[in-house]
């Protein structure tokens, strides 16, 4: 199996690529890479990645190459784009005022070779704006793209502190965003509390994807929410199991609770299995 490289980009964007040229690169070495209008320049974050399917993408001819490690003039290009940047992002502000839509522009970022201009915004709604972008390419004469940022998207490009105090995974390692969902938060018992359990970007926070494995191997151990028992001579229902220290919630129609280990659990249960079938 042939082994990829992951480049980042300055817009925080992924792509992979093979190294046909059998470049020394490493680490956060800057390259610049073919891209599908040009060269565009990003940082090596793994240098020997193996993929089923990349490597389908690779025989079907969509994967580019690394063209060259960055050089001093290829720097120099970046820096003169990054000035054309702060230029395009004035004028995208006087021509937006324009038109009959609100949007907040978060980032403005050239293709090294200038072949590409894309606007990251913001907006509250989806918005039409063919007419805005043809504008935009007369005024520019290149390839534009609008790009409307999500709430994970804004968080990964400016970063921050989550509630563990540390920085947001997407920041620090998170390459891309897995789905998380409301069964996840339901099977960790976590539903009572939805704010607590959503990140600054307003969705569901990526961590509980981590543990979600744990307690589904944890809940076949456990009886079902709901599930009667004759606890002394109290009909019963499990209300809540406690994973970590393996502990059922009892609760019965008239309020009463009770909280019992999993074993203890486990030994009614089996003495009424017993007993109904003698």
């Amino acid at each position: 199996m042939k082994e990829f490289v992951e480049v980042i980009f300055r817009s925080e964007r992924m792509g992979h690529f093979i190294n046909s040229k059998n470049l020394e690169i490493l680490p956060d070495v800057k390259v610049v890479v073919k891209v599908e209008r040009g060269e565009d320049i990003g940082r090596i974050v793994n240098c020997a990645l193996e993929d089923e399917e990349l490597e389908k993408e690779f025989e079907n001819n969509k994967i580019e190459k690394i063209l060259r490690i960055a050089t001093e003039e290829d720097f120099k290009q970046l820096e003169a784009v990054k000035k054309k940047e702060e230029e395009a992002k004035k004028r995208f502000l006087e021509i937006v005022v324009k038109y009959p839509f609100e949007m907040k522009l978060l980032d403005t970022v050239y293709q090294l070779d200038g072949n590409k201009l894309t606007f990251f915004f913001s907006a509250e709604d989806r918005i039409d704006f063919r007419e805005f972008v043809r504008e935009l390419a007369t005024e520019f004469k290149t390839r534009i793209e609008l790009h409307q940022s999500s709430g994970r998207e804004d968080a990964k490009r400016f970063g921050g502190l989550g509630i563990c105090g540390k920085t947001y995974c997407c920041v620090s390692f998170l390459k891309k965003f897995n789905q998380v969902t409301i069964q996840m938060a339901k099977d960790q018992n976590l539903l009572s509390n939805l704010s607590k359990i959503s990140g600054p970007c307003g969705r569901l926070l990526c961590c509980l994807l981590y543990e979600e494995d744990f307690y589904l191997e944890k809940a076949e151990e456990f009886p079902e929410i709901d599930e009667e028992i004759m606890y002394g001579n109290v009909k019963m229902f499990v209300g809540k199991n406690d994973y970590y220290n393996n502990k059922i919630h009892l609760v019965s129609d008239e309020s009463v609770n009770r909280i019992i280990s999993l074993q203890d659990y486990k030994d009614i249960n089996k003495k009424q299995n017993e007993k109904s079938h003698t």
